[in-house]
C-alpha cells in the first residue's frame, strides 16, 4: 500500500515481545515432538492484542514487526565489550525465534530484520522514512533507547503501561528533550548494554551538564572549565570513551535496510492501444502465441454474467503493454424512445471472437484473469470455453485467505503500490449511473486495458509466491479446477420439482399452526407470535421470565441471542 500524507505507521519491537512472552509465561512444548513453543504462543497473544487494539495512539494504516537479526552487530566491531555482560540465550528459547518470524508472517504483518544491525536501528530508519514521506509513526515499545527518535510525527506507545510517550515523558525520564537523549546516554552509559560512558557520571548529572553546556561536543570542548575536579577529570580522561559511547547509543536514520521503499510501477495509460482493425488484432495474437500467455479481461453491461452483454475485451502480454478491443459500445439512448446504435470504428463481435477463439482455447497458451469465473462464463455463453488459465483472485485467496479482500483494486494497491482507475469515474453512481456500453471508447481504453495490465502484473507477483507459501497444491488441485465446475453448475442452474416443494410448504404451514397453538396455550392467550413487541410483553410481563431489557422504543428486546439465553434458564 502506498505510504504518504495521512498515513500512520506502527513499528512493533518484536525482539522485546519475544523476551517479554518468554519470561511472562510458563514453559510450553508441542506434544508431537517436544519443541518449546511457550514464547511463540505468548508472542502471538501479545501481537494479536496489538492488532486488535482499538487505539494505540493514532490508528495504523501500515504495520511492521521488527526483529534483531542476531546478537552480533556493527557495534561489536566498534566496541567488543558491547552487551558482553548479558547471559547466554536460554536453550529452550533459541529454537523459538524463527517460529515467531513465521507467526508474524501468518498474521500477514511485515517481518523485518537486517544483518549486522539491531531492531532499534531498523525502527529508526523506518520512522524517519515515514516522516519524510509525509506520514507519521508510532513505535510500540517500552525501550528507553528508542526515545531519542521522538520528534514531530514520531511518538511511542508503551504496551506494558498502556501509555503514550512524547517529548514531555522523555524530559521526565532523561531530564532533556528527545534531541539531547543521545548526549545524556553517551555520558551516563548503560549497564544493561555495557555502554561505558563516563565513570562516576550518572543520568541526573549527565542531564545537568547537557542542560548547562547545550550539547556533548561543547561540553567536551569546555570540560576544563568544570569546577568539580572528579567530574572534570572524568570527562577529560574519558573523552574518547564517551565519543565511542555516543556511536554505540546513536540510532541512525540512514541505516541500510534489506527492505526498500516501494515505488509505484510505471503505468502509462496513454500507451495502451485501442484495436479497431483485424490487422492490429492479428499482431496481438501473434505476440500472444510467441510469449505463451495473456491476461484477459472482459467489459460488459452487468455484474450478472448470465445477463451481461459483451462490450469489449482487454489483453496484456507484457507489463505496461495492453490493448482494448471495443465490440459493443453504443451511442444514443438519451431520447424519448431510448434508441441506441453501435458506436462507429468497432470490429464486429463475431469477427473478434472467431480470431480469439483458437488462442483462448489453445492448451499451449495460459490465460490469466482476475476472478476468472466471471469472464469464463461470459465467453462460455458465446461458445468459447477458456482453458488453461490462472486466476489472480484465487492465488491471493490461497495465500492470504481471510486476511484481506481479494478484489483487483485492493490487490493492486497492496502488492503493486498502484491505485487503478475507479469504475465510478466512468459509470457515475446513483440514478445517473450508466452501463459500460455507453462509456466513450477513448475513456474505456484506459480503464479496460489497465485492468488487463494490472492482472498480468499481479500474476507475475503471485505465481512465484505460491510455492514459498506452500499453497501450490491447494491452488492447482482445488481452487482453480473448481472454476469451470462451478461455472457450469451456475449456468445450468438447479432443476426444481414444483410438486415436491408445494407439498413441503403445506407440511410446514400445518406445523407452524400447531406450534402457534402450543405457544398460545403456554401464554394463556392469543397474540401475534410474529410481533416482537407482543412476544416481549408475553415473555417478560405475563410469564415473568427474567432477563427482559427494554430499548429506546420502550419495547423488550427479543433477538435470537436473547431467546437462546432464555432456553438455558
Amino acid at each position: 500500500m502506498t505510504f504518504g500524507t495521512g498515513h500512520h505507521l506502527h513499528l512493533i519491537d518484536g525482539s522485546a515481545y519475544i523476551f517479554r512472552a518468554y519470561h511472562a509465561l510458563p514453559p510450553l512444548t508441542r506434544k508431537s515432538d517436544g519443541l518449546p513453543v511457550g514464547a511463540v504462543a505468548g508472542f502471538c497473544n501479545i501481537l494479536w492484542n496489538e492488532l486488535s487494539r482499538a487505539s494505540a495512539g493514532k490508528a495504523a494504516t501500515h504495520l511492521a514487526v521488527v526483529f534483531d537479526h542476531s546478537a552480533t552487530t556493527f557495534r561489536n566491531a566498534l566496541y567488543p565489550q558491547y552487551k558482553a555482560n548479558r547471559p547466554d540465550l536460554p536453550e529452550d528459547l533459541r529454537p523459538q525465534f524463527p517460529l515467531t518470524r513465521e507467526a508474524t508472517r501468518a498474521f500477514n504483518v511485515a517481518c523485518l530484520e537486517t544483518e549486522g544491525y539491531e531492531a532499534d536501528d531498523i525502527i529508526a530508519a523506518l520512522s524517519c522514512r515515514a516522516v519524510e514521506a509525509g506520514g507519521s509513526c508510532t513505535i510500540i515499545s517500552s525501550d528507553k533507547d528508542l526515545m531519542q527518535l521522538i520528534r514531530p510525527g514520531v511518538d511511542m506507545f508503551d504496551p506494558m503501561k498502556s501509555r503514550q510517550i512524547g517529548p514531555d515523558e522523555v524530559l521526565e525520564k532523561f531530564g532533556v528533550p528527545p534531541d539531547r537523549v543521545i548526549d545524556v546516554q553517551s555520558l551516563a552509559g548503560d549497564s544493561v548494554d555495557n555502554v561505558p560512558g563516563a565513570p562516576g557520571i550518572g543520568l541526573k548529572t549527565a542531564a545537568l551538564l547537557i542542560q548547562e553546556y547545550g550539547d556533548l561536543d561543547t561540553l567536551l570542548a569546555r570540560a576544563h572549565e568544570i569546577r568539580q575536579p572528579k567530574r572534570r577529570e572524568a570527562l577529560i580522561d574519558n573523552a574518547e570513551q564517551i565519543r565511542i559511547s555516543r556511536q554505540l547509543v546513536t540510532l541512525d536514520c540512514d541505516t541500510p535496510l534489506d527492505v526498500t521503499k516501494a515505488e509505484s510501477l510505471p503505468f502509462d495509460l496513454s500507451a495502451y492501444e485501442c484495436v479497431r482493425d483485424l490487422a492490429a488484432l492479428d499482431r496481438w495474437i501473434a505476440r500472444i502465441q510467441e510469449v505463451g500467455h495473456v491476461a484477459v479481461d472482459t467489459e460488459t453491461t452487468s455484474l450478472d454474467e448470465m445477463r451481461a452483454e459483451l462490450v469489449g475485451i482487454s489483453l496484456a502480454v507484457d507489463a505496461g503493454q495492453a490493448c482494448y478491443i471495443p465490440v459493443g459500445h453504443t451511442t444514443g439512448g438519451g431520447d424519448l424512445f431510448g434508441a441506441t446504435a453501435l458506436a462507429p470504428d468497432q470490429l464486429p463481435m463475431e469477427a473478434v471472437l472467431q480470431a480469439l477463439r483458437p488462442v483462448l482455447q489453445d492448451p499451449a497458451i495460459l490465460k490469466i484473469g482476475q476472478n476468472m469465473k466471471y469472464d469464463w462464463k461470459i465467453f462460455a455463453r458465446l461458445g468459447i470455453r477458456i482453458s488453461p488459465f490462472d486466476d489472480t483472485l484465487l492465488m491471493s485467496y490461497a495465500m492470504h485467505a481471510g486476511l484481506h479482500n481479494h478484489g483487483m483494486d485492493e490487490l493492486s494497491d497492496r502488492y503493486l503500490v498502484y491505485q487503478p482507475v475507479s469504475i465510478k469515474t466512468l459509470l457515475g453512481s446513483g440514478k445517473s449511473q450508466i452501463t459500460f456500453d455507453r462509456v466513450a471508447i477513448d475513456a474505456a481504453v484506459k480503464y479496460a486495458a489497465e485492468d488487463a495490465d494490472v492482472t498480468l502484473r499481479l500474476w507475475q507477483t503471485f505465481k512465484p509466491q505460491l510455492h514459498r507459501a506452500r499453497v501450490t497444491t491447494v491452488y492447482e488441485t482445488l481452487e482453480r479446477p473448481l472454476v469451470p465446475v462451478l461455472a457450469d453448475m451456475e449456468m445450468a442452474g438447479i432443476q426444481i420439482d414444483r410438486d415436491t416443494l408445494r407439498g413441503m410448504s403445506n407440511v410446514f404451514a400445518q406445523k407452524l399452526v400447531q406450534l402457534e397453538e402450543e405457544i398460545h396455550g403456554i401464554a394463556g392467550e392469543k397474540f401475534n407470535v410474529g410481533s416482537p413487541k407482543q412476544l416481549g410483553e408475553i415473555l417478560f410481563d405475563r410469564l415473568q421470565i427474567p432477563g427482559g431489557t427494554k430499548g429506546k422504543t420502550d419495547a423488550y428486546g427479543t433477538g435470537a441471542d436473547i431467546l437462546e439465553d432464555i432456553t438455558t434458564l
